[in-house]
């Protein structure tokens, strides 16, 4: 079975980080592509889980909203 991703795909979480030498017309491109995700689709997604599960958008909370330290 395939992995599904999240916001990123894997060009955009190269793009962005700057591996593989993108452009910054690639660079803004994924950037642009993560906020659209962001503002439409996973707005949606929100709305759907704190509807139908509850439990799931307080992991989806949990994962977002973890503090991470400088180095990870």
């Amino acid at each position: 079975m395939g992995r599904y991703r999240a916001i990123m795909t894997d060009t955009d979480r190269e793009y962005i980080s700057g591996e593989g030498d993108p452009s910054e017309s690639q660079r803004l491109q994924s950037v642009s592509r993560v906020r659209s995700r962001i503002n439409d689709e996973l707005a949606k997604d929100i709305e759907v889980l704190e509807e139908h599960h509850p439990e799931l958008l307080e992991e989806l909370r949990d994962v977002v909203c973890e503090e991470r330290g400088p180095d990870e």
